[in-house]
């Protein structure tokens, strides 16, 4: 009831943090005009997809965070620690490097982040259920592996070509126009992990102390998986890598209260859209008129952010 209590009033500011993130980012733009002289068009038909489109790879990948870091135990984890950002960063290249249609990149980065994970799910697996030791080892080997292959890729790159690449390898937002799939995806991806919001309290406490209640640990930690790699490869396919938010958004989380899974995870949701929409509204206007990738606008705030956490909660009795 305490929790019940709480959780009302938090995810009330998180709305309207959430809200306010959406306005600032419908009227803000690099040409700096107020919404008086906006017209409605740029708004309704350019920037409103794009400020949804920024909410959704926020949330996702918030919400992916949350759920690795049951999954592994452990609170650095993120949902690029598994390589799979690295898989659909390796496929977007390849079809950049072949000149393949622009239509054609976001599934190619979806089939690459889908690819890296059940490389890692295959491998990551002891018996019938995976191991959160030999994920996390697996994904941390594959990631440099996909690493080495990005850097590869890049060399034999034309020279032309080369800026766009950088560009989609740090974030990019600008050809995300289409909100309606990652909302629904995080719609039904909040409710799908809300429905196992007990067991992963459970599981926290340690397999043992969650089998005794009757929780199938091994069938679990299978659909935490699946369900953060689907997340996690969808904002890769949207925006590129984009980075911190899965890891900082569970953490400032903790620090404002919400300990149950029945508040994490739609806080994550909401706090990470409004991370991400703040910072894709910096990364379009404070060098406008040339646009900065969000990716290290995520970076450049998340890197002291989650340092200051540290210090924080090391300094907690």
């Amino acid at each position: 009831m305490t929790q019940g209590l709480a959780a009302a009033p938090l995810l009330g500011v998180l709305l309207l943090l959430a809200a306010a993130a959406l306005v600032l980012a419908l009227g803000s733009g690099a040409a700096g005009l107020g919404w008086d002289r906006v017209p409605a068009v740029l708004i309704w038909e350019l920037r409103l997809p794009r400020a949804l489109c920024a909410f959704a790879v926020g949330g996702l990948l918030a919400l992916a965070g949350t759920l690795m870091q049951v999954l592994l135990r452990n609170p650095l984890a993120d949902p690029y620690i598994l390589g799979i950002s690295g898989g659909a960063a390796c496929a977007t290249l390849l079809a950049l490097l072949l000149g393949l249609p622009a239509a054609w990149l976001t599934g190619s980065a979806f089939a690459g982040a889908l690819g890296a994970m059940l490389l890692v799910f295959a491998l990551g697996r002891v018996g019938s259920a995976p191991d959160s030791t030999r994920l996390l080892l697996t994904g941390v080997v594959l990631a440099a592996g996909w690493g080495a292959l990005v850097s590869l890729l890049l060399a034999l790159s034309p020279t032309a070509r080369l800026p766009g690449m950088l560009f989609w390898l740090m974030g990019d937002l600008s050809d995300a126009d289409t909100p309606l799939p990652p909302l629904l995806l995080l719609a039904l991806g909040s409710l799908a992990a809300l429905a196992l919001a007990r067991p992963l309290d459970l599981l926290l406490q340690g397999e043992t102390q969650a089998a005794v209640f009757g929780v199938s640990t091994g069938t679990l930690r299978s659909a935490i998986f699946l369900l953060a790699s689907l997340l996690t490869a969808t904002a890769v396919a949207l925006a590129g890598s984009i980075g911190f938010l899965g890891l900082v958004v569970p953490h400032m989380l903790r620090l404002l209260g919400a300990t149950g899974h029945r508040l994490l995870i739609p806080g994550a949701a909401l706090l990470g859209g409004a991370l991400l929409l703040l910072a894709d509204t910096l990364a379009r206007t404070l060098t406008a008129p040339r646009e900065l990738p969000v990716g290290v606008i995520t970076a450049l705030l998340g890197v002291p952010l989650f340092l200051y956490l540290l210090r924080r909660d090391a300094q907690d009795p």
